[in-house]
């Protein structure tokens, strides 16, 4: 076996299991349960009652924050971190490039009374500005380098945590990040106007319908599934490709990988799950409601999922646990891989995106016991039948990345056709008002299982339906086709904007009846108008059959395959119009994220087919080479022999396996000298990994550089 891996293997092998921590008791779990999270209990034990009774407005009914407050509630906030150990502090933000950003100030400053001694200062000013540069960020042309002043401001809405390092602690302040002209440089500040946006256009529905209530507010809840592999760190630091992209750009696939079904909800290895209680433990600390673990359908692939949370609370929280992850796996010698395909031929990874939204404590996507007499649920699901079909695109522009072009469509994520799912008993309902009366409701009932011992099982009102991107799960909407390393921040401002923009739509339609008609039968033609024009967008079959495709294509849907195709639809008018009409985004913004996602697209490419040519120089060749030359001698003055004919063969198919690997080489030298288009980087990838996986099945073990899929998805 080559050197490096076996001693890799052999360094995993003797590694010791038996060194885990023990596992905390229930009660320390509850104590500590948002200990680190400077959340509304901490305000209220520490703060004055009129300090703490603005920050409830602010926090709780979203009432603009009264400045004179800020120097009270940092030097709290200061105290109470202090208390905890931070020495730092840092505004957290999540600039354009997809991560978040942190710059670290001390709280200490000389006593200018006594230069010899230091005193903790933290201002309100501090608390509710800072001043990163903002021109070293993705902005699409809203700075230009000599532009470099911007600002982050406090997002009071979601708590001030402590993240702790190895030697110290830091107290993190969520904020938006804005250019010094006020564009959105960020994912939260849209995300907060687009939330805004659904307040104001589910109010004016609720008043439409008579159903308002003063002073009631309008939540949106989200609950993000996040899917990972894990490695152990021996084999990743041996992948330039797993290093530099997140992904292999080379592996043959192995005999066994996930045909059996063995891996999916199996039990899971010590060493995984003393990772997943370490990770846990973080998370609740930072009052992050982990609910969910378990082994996903790949091997070495794996799922946590919280409960739901507001919106946005629920994004900063989906941040933080792709942090602690990497952070975790790292204690553990293990490496948490977020990329959406980090191995080809198994399932990849997504994050899937549970929302819904409330007026008060109603769920407004919660059907009841008949839900053909719920008149606003049945209107805000046909508002959001007419926004998918309407801006499917602007759906599918929010998914479009790199990473998850390799995994939208395959076998265990939706097609890039957007449509929904809604199932056997709420298609029944639309197709009774379409056909304009509405008389009964198909009963969920209960589940036999032939199985005398077991109680009856209540059945769901839905099947679920893993093939449909946007699909109704019960009492919200499911979106599977968020990739599994992007924010949910994008993802959900223009989910909410392509609804509030509908929920306005019907509300004027309402405001507009005639009072001195029946409601309800307007409300009924209504939804039937609508509904019939939009119908388009629903399917509850298989969204893997090809026979879909062909069905999408006859009804009008977008098919949007690529990032390129996808993220130029935000250019679209009718798109530009509804995100500035939303308020969600200015026409210049619009422009301006275009231009990143867009170019951040092609480096993305253009580095991964920098390293593929790399790698197959510099690592492949040699090793096919080698094994070519051991072939030849032994070929050589051996005609006739015993033997001859195999090692000829083996020879023959080396050779042409390496003259092939030399001409895609020099294709891709020159796509990379010459091209600037991802396209035919990709597709000259795709033919280098073809004829690599294929000598990797040829040259012998022991010569092959990288570690195998045999290996990364089996030895943890």
């Amino acid at each position: 076996m080559n050197n490096v891996r076996e001693k890799a293997i052999s360094a995993i092998c003797s590694r010791d299991s038996n060194t885990v921590g023990m596992a905390p008791a229930v009660d320390s779990v509850r104590n500590n349960y948002a200990s680190d999270v400077f959340n509304i209990d901490q305000m209220q034990k520490i703060l004055a009652p009129e300090v703490f009774q603005k920050m409830l407005n602010t926090v709780k009914n979203r009432e603009p924050l009264d400045p004179s407050i800020a120097d009270d509630v940092a030097k709290a906030m200061k105290d109470w971190a202090a208390s905890k150990g931070a020495t730092h502090y840092t505004h957290w933000f999540q600039p354009l490039n997809g991560t978040t950003a942190e710059k670290h100030d001390a709280f200490f400053e000389p006593n200018p009374n006594d230069h010899d001694h230091l005193i903790l200062k933290f201002s309100g000013k501090n608390l509710i500005v800072s001043e990163p540069d903002a021109s070293s960020f993705p902005s699409g042309g809203l700075r230009s380098t000599f532009e470099a002043r911007g600002y982050t401001a406090w997002d009071p809405t979601s708590p001030a945590f402590i993240r702790r390092g190895r030697n110290g602690a830091t107290l993190c302040i969520p904020t938006a990040f804005c250019s010094y002209t006020g564009e959105a440089l960020d994912r939260k500040t849209p995300l907060l106007r687009s939330m805004e946006a659904i307040n104001k256009a589910v109010q004016r529905l609720m008043k439409a319908f008579k159903a308002d209530k003063e002073g009631t507010q309008v939540s949106i809840s989200l609950g993000a599934e996040q899917e990972y592999f894990l490695i152990d760190k021996e084999f990743y630091h041996l992948r330039p490709d797993l290093i530099q992209t997140g992904r292999t750009l080379f592996g043959a696939a192995p005999p066994k990988h996930q045909q059996l079904e063995d891996h999916y909800f199996g039990a899971i290895k010590p060493r995984v799950l003393a990772f997943m209680s370490d990770v846990e433990r973080e998370l609740w600390q930072l009052g992050i409601p982990a609910k969910t673990r378990h082994n996903e359908a790949a091997p070495a692939q794996f799922e946590i999922a919280p409960l739901f949370e507001d919106l946005n609370l629920a994004v900063d929280h989906n941040m933080l646990v792709m942090e602690v992850l990497k952070v975790v796996a790292e204690k553990h010698d293990l490496v948490c891989l977020l990329h959406e395909k980090p191995f080809a031929g198994v399932n990849g990874s997504g994050k899937h995106n549970n929302w819904s939204i409330s007026y008060g404590k109603h769920n407004l996507l919660n059907p009841g016991n008949n839900p053909h007499e719920n008149a606003i649920f049945l209107t805000t699901l046909i508002a959001i039948i007419r926004a998918i079909d309407l801006h499917a695109d602007l759906l599918r522009v929010s998914t479009a990345t790199a990473g998850n072009d390799h995994r939208l469509g395959a076998c265990e994520a939706p097609p890039a056709i957007i449509s929904i799912f809604l199932g056997e008993q709420l298609t029944d309902i639309m197709e009774q008002i379409e056909a304009g009366t509405v008389t009964s409701t198909r009963k969920s009932g209960v589940l036999k299982v032939g199985v005398e011992t077991l109680p009856p099982l209540p059945r769901d009102a839905t099947d679920r339906n893993r093939t449909s991107p946007f699909a109704f799960t019960g009492n919200k909407f499911e979106f599977r086709a968020p990739g599994s390393s992007q924010s949910c921040g994008e993802v959900n401002t223009l989910l909410n904007a392509i609804v509030a923009e509908s929920i306005e739509v019907m509300a004027d339609r309402i405001e507009a009846f005639d009072e001195s008609q029946d409601f309800n039968t307007q409300l009924q033609a209504t939804l039937q108008r609508i509904l019939k024009k939009h119908k388009k967008v629903i399917f509850n079959g298989n969204g893997y059959n090809a026979e879909w495709i062909e069905e999408a294509h006859r009804r009008g849907l977008p098919e949007l395959n690529d990032t390129v195709l996808a993220i130029r639809k935000l250019l679209d008018p009718k798109n530009i119009e509804l995100l500035e009409k939303t308020g969600v985004f200015s026409k210049a913004e619009i422009h301006s994220r275009c231009e990143i996602f867009e170019e951040e697209y092609k480096r993305k490419v253009r580095i991964e087919a920098e390293l593929a040519l790399l790698m197959v120089r510099t690592m492949i060749q040699p090793a096919a080479v080698e094994e070519y030359t051991c072939l030849s001698n032994a070929a050589n003055g051996n005609a006739g022999n015993p033997g001859y004919k195999a090692v000829r063969r083996s020879l023959e198919r080396i050779g042409n396996l390496m003259d092939q690997l030399s001409d895609e080489m020099d294709e891709m030298e020159a796509l990379l000298n010459d091209q600037d288009d991802p396209r035919k980087f990709i597709d000259s990838m795709n033919r280098m990994r073809i004829t690599v996986d294929a000598l990797e099945r040829l040259v012998d073990d022991s010569r092959w550089p990288l570690p195998k899929y045999r290996e990364m998805l089996f030895i943890y």
